[in-house]
């Protein structure tokens, strides 16, 4: 008893239609098991506490110092013009030697250039102002 293997009655090789998907299920595999080795080192971070977001009215106090920049660089102590920046850096030095200090809140206009609102905090530095606060408006609520 003799078993044939391949076409029996002709010479010519059939074709063979069907798609070998062996090597691509092992490759596959493969690549499976790499992600899963992977992917843990991959994701490391590093723990950290970030702040949480939280709606604080402001306290205006009495002693708070209010300095405004409008969209010119003009600077306001509260309602008043402060024309040069050596004015500015005087009058809050008068106000840095008071216990206890008080804070200085900037109110920048939105057009404003970023310089003004910097020379502002720049005179705090020079005065020793410890607390400089910057109030800004809420976005609108869709």
């Amino acid at each position: 008893m003799a078993m044939s293997v391949g076409p029996s009655s002709s010479d010519e090789e059939e074709v063979l239609s069907a798609i070998n998907t062996t090597p691509l299920v092992d490759v596959m595999l493969v690549l499976l098991i790499i992600f899963l080795i992977t992917i843990p080192v991959v994701t490391h971070t590093v723990p950290v506490n970030l702040p949480k977001e939280r709606n604080i009215p402001t306290q205006t106090k009495p002693e708070n110092i209010l300095i405004s920049v409008d969209q010119g660089d003009h600077v306001f102590w509260n309602a008043t013009p402060v024309t040069t920046q050596r004015e500015l850096v005087d009058r809050l030095k008068k106000e840095a030697v008071k216990v206890p200090q008080p804070e200085v809140h900037i109110r920048g206009d939105g057009s404003a250039r970023y310089e003004g609102v910097g020379k502002v905090v720049l005179a705090c530095q020079r005065a020793g102002i410890a607390k400089v606060g910057f109030i800004t408006e809420p976005p609108p609520r869709q």
